[in-house]
């Protein structure tokens, strides 16, 4: 898998055994890359603006690694924790960037996708990520439902987030919690809303009655985290 950009790569470069081959420009100038690079021996080849354009379809800014394919999480190693968010078939690669990078500066540190009809991590996911993937587990599961009664069993009160829900200030979280953020066309599916313990929302005063799932889920994630 192809990473790219100077954030991501700072991040990537702390564990340099991901790293399968890496690929800079002559003109990139970044100290702190540049140091760990020296630092722990990594060679890499340089290339030409034109080249790495080639390679890479995006905002490169004069860098890109050939890394490992990402390695998932067991969803039971996650039963530990205080916060697990769940997406429920979310399709937007740069959504569920966002919700990453929204879980790791709140402290969260398990996310669950399934595995069928779902964005994975892939090279966008990455980038938009800007680093925080790599301090996120991520489990992907076969059967959403069944994860989601395998937490309750262990003690988790699992909310969805839907419009039509209980106004999410006046929730009284419980000190397990599982967040179910629905997908951004259709929301929470039938049987994992079924199977959630409460519906929560925002309030909308606005003329626009939806919040992009990222956003939405910043809200609430920060609500639950910082409870």
């Amino acid at each position: 898998m192809k990473v790219y950009g100077k954030n991501v790569l700072n991040e990537v470069l702390s564990n340099p055994k991901k790293i399968k081959k890496l690929y800079m420009t002559s003109n990139m100038k970044d100290e702190r890359i540049m140091q760990s690079i020296r630092k722990n021996k990594i060679q890499f080849e340089s290339v030409s603006r034109e080249t790495m354009d080639r390679m890479v379809k995006g905002n490169h800014q004069g860098i890109m690694a050939i890394v490992d394919d990402f390695n998932y999480a067991d969803y039971k190693s996650m039963y530990n924790e205080d916060l697990v968010v769940v997406l429920d078939h979310l399709e937007d690669p740069h959504n569920f960037g966002a919700i990453i990078r929204t879980c790791e500066a709140a402290g969260v540190k398990s996310i669950i996708i399934p595995k069928d009809r779902s964005v994975d991590v892939n090279e966008t996911v990455m980038k938009t990520s800007t680093g925080a993937l790599e301090y996120v587990n991520i489990a992907r599961v076969n059967n959403l439902v069944k994860t989601i009664n395998d937490f309750k069993d262990n003690g988790f009160f699992v909310y969805g987030a839907e419009a039509a829900g209980t106004f999410s200030k006046t929730c009284n979280y419980s000190d397990k919690v599982v967040l179910v953020v629905g997908s951004e066309g259709f929301g929470l599916s039938r049987l994992v809303r079924e199977n959630c313990d409460e519906i929560v929302s925002l309030p909308m005063k606005g003329h626009v009655n939806s919040l992009n799932a990222s956003v939405a889920a910043a809200i609430l994630i920060y609500d639950i985290a910082f409870r």
